[in-house]
């Protein structure tokens, strides 16, 4: 290629180039989209609401602990049956 299409191609380039430069503008630096939302949901009570629902349903998936046995429910009574010294039950 001659050094002058050359140069025309270059100078084409250049030109277009600062058209999309002056229609995009400066690019600014990306804020921390952190930052920008942090507190948005503050006193907000739908918001408190959906945590408690979505905290009882992940808590609901998790399994419950097995009672270790002969552990007293909540009635005093044991899971077992009592035998008196005759052998039968109470």
């Amino acid at each position: 290629m001659a050094a002058s299409a050359l140069e025309k191609r270059v100078a084409s380039l250049e030109n277009e180039l600062a058209q999309l430069k002056s229609k995009v503008g400066d690019p600014k630096p990306a804020a921390n989209w952190l930052e920008s939302i942090y507190g948005a949901f503050a006193n907000d009570p739908v918001y408190d609401e959906a945590m408690r629902l979505g905290r009882e349903y992940r808590e609901s998936l998790t399994p419950k602990p097995i009672p270790k046995q002969g552990a007293k429910k909540a009635n005093g009574n044991t899971r077992h049956r009592h035998h008196n010294a005759a052998g039968k039950s109470k």
